[in-house]
Parts: structure tokens; sequence; C-alpha cells
């Protein structure tokens, strides 16, 4: 908090009027720093779209805020207010972007007709969560392909044999 302060050139009481301890302050610069857009499909494919995000997710947490933000998160009481504000904030947003993803995916005939798109969700961003908490292995953008890579195989458009 010291650090905030000085940075900002103001004293720490002006930095407990804005926020109440360092992993308030640690998600707020997340959340300050993560941009605000959705991903649009492109023109070529709403997979592709898809698989930008989660790279940028990727390379959200390969960050030193990212990373001490998946530290305070594996300390911290899944009832606490930085769970429930990075829960709210950041992955609910990033579900909901890959909702709209699919959905269009769905549309275009990337995927499936008949996928189960909550499933398909949780297949994609749950290793991303499991990473970042349990840290056996990294995080980075060729994972999140191999993540994509491999859901894409069960979400592929069946197609009648020939």
């Amino acid at each position: 908090m010291e650090a905030v302060a000085a940075e900002a050139g103001v004293g720490k009481p002006t930095v407990y009027r804005w926020w109440p301890d360092r992993h308030a302050v640690a998600m707020a610069a997340l959340m300050e720093t993560e941009p605000t857009r959705t991903p649009k499909a492109t023109a070529r494919s709403a997979i592709g779209a898809l698989r930008e995000q989660l790279r940028a997710i990727a390379r959200r947490f390969a960050t030193a805020t990212g990373r001490h933000i998946t530290s305070m998160l594996a300390a911290a009481d899944p009832s606490s207010e930085l769970s429930k504000a990075f829960r709210n904030h950041f992955v609910l947003e990033r579900r909901a972007e890959g909702k709209l993803l699919l959905e269009q995916a769905v549309a275009r005939k990337e995927v499936r007709r008949d996928l189960e798109i909550e499933v398909a969700l949780d297949l994609l961003y749950g290793p991303v969560f499991f990473r970042l908490l349990i840290g056996h292995a990294p995080l980075d953008e060729a994972f999140m392909d191999q993540v994509l890579d491999e859901a894409l195989r069960g979400m592929a458009v069946k197609r009648p044999p020939r």
C-alpha cells in the first residue's frame, strides 16, 4: 500500500479511502487494465475469436499482476470480496464472451448445432483456472491452443459418411 501511495503521489490514508486492502488494489489493477471489449467473431471465424480470447487470458496471467492475483486467489476464502470480485468481474465476463462466440460458431456451422454450450464453456475455461490455482504447469498461449483444439474435436460438425 505504501508503494501504491508513493506511485500515486498521495498519502496512505487516501489509498485506504478507495481500497480496503492490498487485495482490493491488485484486483482493481487487473480490472483496470482488462479490455472491456467483447471479442467479435471475424468474417472468417467465431472460433478464431474464441482462440484469441483464450490466448489473451493466458497473456493476462503471465504478467506480474496476474501472478499476484493468482496467489491471492489461491489463499483467499471463496466467499471473500476478492474471490467474488474475481468471479464476477473476470471469470463470468470471459465466460459470457465465450458463450456469445460459441453461439455464433453454432450459427455459422463451425461446431455442432446440438452443442451443449454450458458444458463446452466448462471444458474451455475449467483448465485455465485449474492451472492458475494448482500451478502444476504453465498457463500459456500454447496450452490454450491445445485446450481449444482438443475441445473442438468433440464439438466438430458431424459429417455423414460418404
